[in-house]
């Protein structure tokens, strides 16, 4: 499908800034009305593809981490409804931009039945202050190749809705182990010292709503844990002009079997919060704990990331900005042209200059 508007025909796409669809042609907004017309012309058909299941819970089996990702990796061609040509993709692909005519297209079959996102956040900031992010935050790496935050380069930066599943839990959770306090004073020249042993309980009712774990498999995992924190409360039901105007894909990964890592982000927080519980002793000896999980349940949606995609001689340097709080997570490469003529100039040693590389080019 793709989204036009009313007044000049052009492609309609969601503004950040506006918060609503934006025609950049006529510059009208709220003008934009639906047009359907995608049409699949080779590569899988329509429905589940390898290395999914319908939907969680549904009673399938579960695929295996590399069925997912070899799945992840098949191309298909779609035929574009406004100029007619082929769009490449691959089978998780469900929103686009044609390369011939620039409209942007979104992928009805992959966000509709077992693939229909129940909410999302919409992106709040657009591309230029992505751009600017980006620049501020490096700009004084001086060891960076000359093209590094080129215009032209900074041009290939776009909007991707990231594939989540959210998670769930009730909780009860217990905590059973030995406190001591001790106490120490001196009378005259005999130092004393008392230990009280305490019995220390704990059972808790803990709920954790919404346990984020991105379910595709091309977006780095520890990078999205870094993207965290997002607000929640801007989630939104899911609309398709949301997507006009951004890249998406559906999820490739299923619930199941992803939820491990949910279940240890729980675990990690629950453990937490029943030893924060308890304080004041000198020491806790551990006799027993439990975390029971007494319901749970699982909702799938997608989060806004900007991505600058940069190569410097044969080597990615992948940048992800967070599309609603502008947190960013990426490593500057180093020109080591520059290192030299630096230290040349300088008349510094390598090794002192490689300890500056290092300080100013940090993962974020």
């Amino acid at each position: 499908m793709i989204f036009r508007c009313k007044n000049c025909g052009g492609n309609v796409v969601y503004s950040p800034e506006r918060k609503k669809m934006f025609c950049p042609f006529c510059e009208s907004e709220d003008s934009e009305e639906r047009e359907d017309g995608v049409i699949e012309t080779s590569g899988e058909e329509n429905g589940t593809a390898e290395g999914t299941v319908q939907a969680a819970g549904a009673g399938q089996p579960v695929s295996r981490m590399a069925a997912a990702e070899g799945a992840a990796q098949k191309k298909v061609t779609k035929v574009c409804p406004n100029c007619g040509g082929e769009i490449p993709m691959t089978v998780n692909t469900s929103a686009t931009q044609c390369p011939y005519c620039d409209n942007y297209v979104i992928v009805d079959d992959q966000i509709s039945g077992a693939y229909t996102p129940h909410m999302l956040i919409p992106f709040h900031m657009g591309k230029e202050v992505c751009k600017k992010l980006i620049r501020d935050k490096f700009e004084k790496c001086i060891f960076a190749p000359t093209d590094f935050l080129s215009e032209v380069r900074m041009n290939g930066i776009y909007g991707d809705y990231v594939p989540f599943w959210f998670y769930d839990y009730n909780t009860n959770c217990t905590f059973h182990g030995e406190g001591t306090k001790v106490r120490s004073w001196t009378t005259g020249n005999t130092q004393y010292t008392e230990t009280s042993y305490y019995d220390i309980v704990r059972d808790m009712d803990i709920d954790f709503v919404k346990i984020p774990v991105d379910a595709s498999v091309g977006m780095p995992d520890d990078v999205m844990d870094l993207m965290e924190p997002f607000d929640y409360k801007e989630l939104q039901e899911f609309k398709p002009e949301y997507l006009s105007g951004f890249h998406s894909e559906r999820y490739n990964m299923t619930s199941d079997l992803v939820e491990s890592r949910a279940k240890a982000k729980m675990q990690e927080d629950a453990q937490k919060m029943l030893h924060d519980s308890y304080s004041g002793y000198s020491s806790v000896r551990k006799m027993g704990e439990n975390i029971n999980v007494t319901d749970s349940s699982v909702s799938y949606g997608l989060l806004p990331v900007w991505k600058y995609d940069y190569s410097y001689k044969g080597k990615e340097y992948p940048f992800y900005v967070n599309g609603q709080t502008g947190k960013l997570v990426g490593t500057a490469p180093i020109s080591k042209a520059k290192v030299w003529a630096y230290a040349g100039t300088l008349g510094v040693t390598l090794a002192a200059i490689l300890c500056m590389v290092n300080a100013i080019a940090s993962l974020v």
